[in-house]
């Protein structure tokens, strides 16, 4: 007689921290899933006290608050099954684990083989390693549990295969970048191919200060086949039902959500990064200055698309070299977005200022100095609004600029947020391109214009930097892929330009350093996952 399992995979948007808050959300979950009929709810990796907790895990308060959080979920399981993400104490250490209730009784408890240790992840610093296979039954099903980390590899895998499993459940807190969901899929086909067992992958959704989790929860035929997919950065219970004959469960075909492509994907994940930050963080909402430029026009986008027009201050700052132009732009992008718009301009303060500074200044001729002045009297109004109203200032700087320093400290790096922070130039044009294609949001002579950043008499950011459809491939070589500069030169760039911009990109390390946190999307983005030294002696060599 076959075996009818009904499994209901979770994906959810937790707060780190908030244990008893996530805990309502999945006791919210439980009675979906047992109206939906469900038998078994899979919830994300560490859903307990959301992912990553950090530090947090070395606080008492946290885990008192686990331990009480563990019993009154098991009390919820009432008529059901539920594999539950926690941080377990035990042992004189923590291990990150996930504990099987059935029927308001504790059936099993995995702890998590493999340990992230790379890129953004630094589980080792937290947690020991759980050893060995857990396999158990529900509703005479033997399902196998691993977490995260351990379909990475195939032994775990192997090992739940070998203890009887017919059934894999994988709790996860894997964050976003491109391309990320069909590496994960790739992954997950090779493990179902290898052991010929079904699959469920539970994935979180939601920011989380730099992270953003994307979902993309999913199950798997012992074939590989993905017969459930979730929408990417969308909560929500996910319903299908696995049946078991001959020692073979087969998932039944349920909803299958298409997989967005790149710039969509991008661009979903900067709205829920902005919109998490913001809202997580308890502010009422965002000012930014608009310049008329595309990179705060594409921060203006992601703010209204995340938090609504009525949550998002926009602010123009002309100086004597603000164009026309920029000011025509800004105005028509407020407008076309429905958002509070101000003119304030700077020319008196950095009168001001630099007569203060007139007499150490005396023979000495104008440079960068003028102009970051200019800049610094924008973050100066930005920060004045932002006490005043409550609202967080956004950053509107690039990955380009941000790698090279062309970005003025306690200027336009002033702020609490930077959500175009690992997204190059290039990238910039193509996400305000895409954005334009669901409806107008950035003026089109935004897009094309060439960037400036108008602090000085018909500058533009040539005049400084390579042209951008030359330094952002440079940049990716440099920063993603870790080539040498004569690794680069060799594919064609010019030895002494790829010189020069490893030079900047070392000089700026101590701007990043204090820099705000942003929206990682890439395999490598400056913050948790770039740790440059500051002091440094290396030189790349090349002339």
């Amino acid at each position: 007689m076959a075996i009818r399992l009904t499994v209901a995979l979770a994906q959810l948007n937790l707060l780190v921290g908030d244990v008893p808050g996530n805990v309502a959300r999945l006791k919210a979950a439980l009675a979906e899933a047992r109206a939906a009929g469900a038998d078994l709810v899979v919830f994300p990796e560490l859903a307990v006290c959301g992912y990553p907790p950090e530090d947090l895990l070395f606080h008492a308060g946290l885990r008192r608050q686990v331990a009480a959080a563990l019993g009154e979920l098991r009390a919820a399981t009432t008529g059901i099954a539920a594999l539950i993400g926690y941080p377990e104490y035990a042992d004189g250490g923590i291990y990150n684990a996930a504990v099987l209730y059935v029927d308001g009784m504790q059936r099993a408890n995995y702890r998590k083989q493999s340990l992230p240790n790379y890129s953004v992840f630094d589980e080792e610093r937290y947690f020991q390693s759980g050893a060995g296979p857990v396999v158990t039954d529900i509703a005479g099903l033997r399902v196998g549990i691993g977490i995260c980390e351990d379909v990475w590899t195939p032994e775990p895998c192997r090992a739940a295969r070998a203890a009887g499993a017919e059934l894999l459940l994988v709790p996860n807190g894997s964050p976003f970048e491109v391309g990320k969901q069909r590496r994960r899929e790739q992954v997950l086909a090779e493990r179902c191919r290898e052991t010929g067992l079904a699959l469920a992958y539970v994935n979180l959704v939601g920011g989380q200060d730099e992270l953003v989790f994307d979902g993309g929860s999913c199950l798997l035929d012992g074939q590989g086949a993905v017969r459930l997919r979730a929408p990417a950065f969308r909560e929500g219970l996910h319903v299908a039902t696995v049946t078991v004959d001959g020692g073979r469960a087969r998932p039944q075909p349920a909803d299958l959500a298409p997989l967005p492509g790149d710039e969509a994907s991008v661009y979903e994940a900067l709205v829920t990064g902005v919109r998490d930050y913001v809202r997580k963080n308890g502010f009422p909402g965002v000012v930014l200055g608009l310049s008329g430029g595309v990179d705060s026009a594409l921060t203006l986008a992601i703010a209204v698309d995340a938090l609504g027009p009525a949550a998002v201050q926009a602010v123009m700052m002309p100086y004597r070299y603000t164009s026309a132009m920029s000011l025509e732009d800004a105005q028509a992008q407020a407008a076309l977005l429905g958002v509070a718009y101000e003119v304030i301009p700077i020319e008196s303060m950095v009168t001001a200022t630099r007569a203060a500074l007139a007499a150490m200044f005396a023979g000495r001729s104008d440079d960068a100095t003028e102009e970051n002045i200019q800049a610094r009297c924008r973050g100066i109004l930005l920060m004045a609004i932002s006490n005043k109203t409550g609202r967080m200032v956004l950053t509107t700087g690039n990955k380009s600029e941000m790698a090279v320093g062309y970005a003025t400290l306690y200027g336009d790096m002033a702020g609490g947020f930077a959500p175009i922070k690992d997204c190059t130039k290039t990238r910039v044009y193509a996400l305000s391109r895409y954005r334009n294609s669901l409806g107008a949001a950035i003026p089109e002579r935004v897009i094309t214009r060439p960037p400036s950043a108008e602090l000085r008499p018909d500058q533009k950011d040539s005049d400084s930097l390579p042209p951008y459809e030359v330094l952002d491939p440079i940049l990716d070589a440099l920063l993603l892929e870790n080539r040498s500069v004569e690794d680069i030169a060799a594919a064609g760039f010019d030895v002494k330009v790829v010189a020069r911009v490893l030079e900047m990109v070392r000089r700026a390390e101590y701007k990043r350093r204090q820099a705000a946190p942003g929206v990682r999307i890439s395999s490598r983005a400056f913050g948790r996952d770039w740790r440059y030294p500051i002091v440094s002696g290396y030189r790349s060599g090349a002339v």
